[in-house]
């Protein structure tokens, strides 16, 4: 690649950037209902030109957004499990990392709640790539020393779904109920413990 055409892709990237930083903070102020391109285009103090360079409209700025928060989200937890830790434990930093980068996002998760669903096929592919991209994080999560010696995993796929789902719900009605996210944590710990126990023997 050259040195010029590298510098185009940085530039582009930058813009793209730009553009999705405007869009998260008119979310945090006006909502997502009341954003427009223009208000984007203010915030990033590009043109609509530029906008339309990088976005179908706002829409898709909007799924892009998303996309790229979930796929922070699923790093930041992975960073914050110590794979020597006993498995309890390594849950619970799973958990509250799950909660720190939703709290530090709260907006822009109360919108993926409120807005998201209303966005038809493309919302539902969405959700379909971050649900494939987190149990792929639990399951690998699960698929260590600490997790085996244990007699915990490997996390199917049912399991983890059921572990995410469950997680995503509570997050969820907790931010729509104006509850601090903080207060949820012990109880999402014990609940993932519970679901991720090795199985009692069939009675």
């Amino acid at each position: 690649m050259t040195t010029e055409h590298q510098a185009a892709v940085d530039d582009r990237n930058n813009f793209r950037q730009r553009l999705l930083s405007a869009l998260e903070e008119s979310i945090a102020e006006e909502g997502y209902q009341k954003t427009t391109v223009a208000d984007i285009v203010r915030r990033a103090r590009t043109s609509r030109r530029t906008f339309y360079e990088h976005f179908d409209g706002r829409e898709a700025c909007f799924l892009a957004l998303l996309g790229d928060a979930y796929a922070d989200q699923v790093r930041q937890i992975s960073a914050a499990v110590d794979p020597n830790s006993p498995w309890q434990v390594q849950v619970r930093q799973a958990v509250e990392a799950w909660i720190s980068s939703s709290t530090s996002r709260s907006a822009l998760m109360l919108s993926s709640i409120r807005d998201l669903p209303a966005l038809g096929a493309a919302a539902r592919d969405l959700q379909r790539e971050v649900i494939d991209n987190f149990v792929t994080m639990v399951q690998a999560l699960g698929d260590t020393g600490e997790f085996h010696s244990a007699g915990v995993g490997p996390v199917s796929r049912l399991r983890a779904v059921m572990l995410l789902g469950g997680l995503r719900e509570l997050t969820a009605v907790t931010a729509e109920n104006g509850g601090a996210m903080t207060d949820i944590t012990d109880e999402a710990v014990a609940a993932s413990i519970a679901l991720l126990r090795p199985d009692s023997p069939s009675v």
